[in-house]
């Protein structure tokens, strides 16, 4: 063995250890520095984090545990009931559920069956809201007077209106809902609850009570709007006005009509077994449009109707009087064109002889209307339509209204850019060619014969104030002859043969011997002596619309008593044939129902 060699490696080793354990002291005296300072970074960290959380975002973080812990519930206000002219409800508020869902980009409200909402609730759903569903109790009988409610669209939310509105607010969509929205909905309250981590209310902590809407009255008289709906039951498609001489509506029908109820109240509701449209699909999509209200928003040529207007243009002018005759010829030729009397091509080619104004009317006679209207002219016509109403708004307190047409020389030229013929003259004195009118614009001008010469707004709310757009219009003379002629046309000899001696079975009834008059006949019986006549006045029409393969539109308009009116009424029944054979006898129904009372 070598000694030195062993010795100097030993030493080598020694030497070694000991610089090694020399380095390890300096390691450990650094990591006995790192650790406090790692323990004082996080503590720095942590405290710097708990004074941004309790300090700085402190009231940001309670907010949010108390809307956790503490919650705002609406408490949605009822609507206001709506009334007839007797207060009879005829729409009113049921308790209901609504649950707001996710639909599409937005929220929509779905309405609950008590059975569908109650199990929601014990399980905490939180949204599921009570609230009051809008029930219509007359369903399809009212239903284009009332509307229907529905929820608020993203269109209407952008209106001035409903800017304030909730996205899932229920609004009024038409009718009478919608008119007096802002009257009808009432202010939503709040409660503040708190409730656990599971979502249930554990004490209520404040509540501001909401407040109704206000209840409207209406003009409606529930029972005649009763007897109107059902007098149209084998309508296909028409309307009805009835109204009174200073404009209150007592009953408005458009068919085909629809239940309401369908869009307020939940899925499980049945419509009743007669209605034709069964879902809301079917109503939003039906042939027939039922949402349209005929009454005010279709507008047909108005026929004979409009005769009462064209006798009105020529007395009110003094263009003719009581004495201005016209020798029925049957058939007026003008070149290649021929314009018969319709008497003249139905019964045999048979002439009505002289007539005057009063006989012209009770005839309907075409011949006497087609010369006059060319004797008063196209222009001045027209000027006296527009100042009974025709061509304008009549101002009634529902949307959707059409202002129809009333056509000038001028607007013949400009639209159609065609010159003005004798013939159209012709045609528009009867009530035919380019003349568009709303069964209410017919209404009106019958209402001004009625009231004595007044233009007055028709409207539906009891509490309005009456409007007369225009008084006397036309003179006691020009009102006095028309009475006559329509008169006349409702006895033997006119034209509504099923209103000739009209009577009905109501001993209260006040005979005078010119409105009320005793029947002859009455002395048979007890029971007979109970009947009365009544005096009625009344124009028809029969329409001629579209190809010779459609059926004409039937109308009648009249007012009765005839010398001291009560009720105006008017019926259109659309492509259906004469106006005294498909119109008269609904009117008939109508007249008998208010005056049997």
């Amino acid at each position: 063995m070598k000694i030195g060699f062993a010795f100097g490696e030993h030493i080598k080793t020694e030497k070694l250890k000991k610089r090694r354990y020399s380095e390890g002291g300096r390691n450990l005296r650094t990591r006995s520095f790192l650790l406090p300072v790692l323990l004082f970074i996080a503590g720095s960290l942590l405290l710097t984090k708990l004074f941004y959380l309790q300090i700085v975002k402190g009231s940001t973080y309670v907010a949010l545990s108390d809307s956790n812990r503490i919650r705002t519930l609406v408490i949605h206000a009822p609507r206001g009931v709506i009334l007839d002219r007797e207060g009879e409800p005829i729409v009113q508020n049921m308790p209901g559920f609504r649950q707001i869902e996710k639909c599409h980009d937005k929220k929509c409200t779905v309405i609950l069956t008590q059975d569908q909402a109650l199990p929601l609730i014990a399980k905490g759903d939180k949204n599921i809201e009570v609230d009051s569903l809008r029930s219509y109790p007359f369903k399809d009988q009212m239903s284009h007077i009332l509307g229907y409610t529905g929820q608020v669209s993203k269109e209407e939310l952008d209106s001035v209106e409903f800017k304030d509105y909730p996205g899932t607010d229920w609004v009024g969509k038409s009718g009478i809902e919608r008119e007096y929205e802002h009257i009808l909905r009432g202010n939503d309250g709040k409660e503040l609850v708190e409730v656990d981590a599971s979502g249930k209310k554990i004490r209520s902590l404040g509540i501001t009570d909401p407040i109704p809407g206000q209840d409207l009255a209406l003009t409606i008289d529930s029972s005649l709007q009763k007897a109107a709906f059902d007098a149209t039951n084998e309508m296909k498609r028409g309307a009805v006005i009835v109204g009174k001489p200073d404009g209150e509506i007592l009953a408005l029908v458009s068919r085909p009509s629809y239940d309401p109820n369908l869009f307020t109240l939940d899925k499980n509701y049945k419509v009743a077994s007669e209605s034709a449209y069964q879902k809301v699909s079917d109503v939003l999509i039906g042939e027939n449009q039922p949402l349209l209200n005929r009454v005010i928003g279709g507008t047909y040529p108005p026929g004979s109707t409009f005769k009462i207007v064209t006798a009105a243009s020529g007395l009110q002018t003094n263009i003719i009087d009581e004495n201005y005759k016209i020798v029925d010829t049957g058939i007026i030729n003008i070149g290649e064109f021929s314009f018969a009397n319709w008497y003249y091509t139905e019964f045999g080619r048979k002439e009505q002889g002289e007539l005057n104004v009063v006989r012209a009317l009770a005839r309907s006679n075409d011949i006497f209307f087609y010369k006059l209207a060319e004797k008063v002219s196209v222009d001045r016509l027209s000027a006296i339509a527009v100042k009974m109403g025709l061509g304008a708004k009549t101002g009634i307190d529902l949307g959707g209204e059409q202002a129809g047409l009333v056509p000038t020389k001028k607007w013949k030229a400009d639209t159609l850019k065609e010159n003005w013929y004798l013939g159209d003259t012709y045609h528009y004195g009867i009530g035919q060619g380019y003349l568009l009118t709303t069964p209410l614009q017919v209404n009106e001008w019958t209402s001004i014969i009625a009231s004595g010469g007044d233009l007055n707004e028709p409207h539906l709310l009891k509490s309005k104030e009456q409007t007369a757009k225009s008084k006397e219009i036309l003179s006691k003379k020009t009102i006095n002859l028309i009475r006559q002629g329509m008169i006349e046309s409702c006895s033997t000899g006119g034209v509504a043969w099923p209103l000739f001696d009209f009577k009905v079975n109501n001993p209260k009834l006040k005979i005078d011997g010119k409105n009320i008059m005793e029947v002859k006949e009455a002395s048979s019986s007890a029971k007979a002596q109970d009947l009365r006549k009544v005096a009625v006045a009344c124009k028809t029409g029969t329409a001629q619309h579209g190809g010779e393969e459609t059926k004409p539109h039937a109308w009648i308009t009249l007012f009765a008593p005839a010398y001291n009116p009560e009720i105006v009424v008017t019926v259109l029944k659309e492509e259906s044939g004469e106006g005294s054979n498909e119109a008269a006898p609904i009117a008939k129904k109508i007249l008998e129902k208010y005056f049997s009372r």
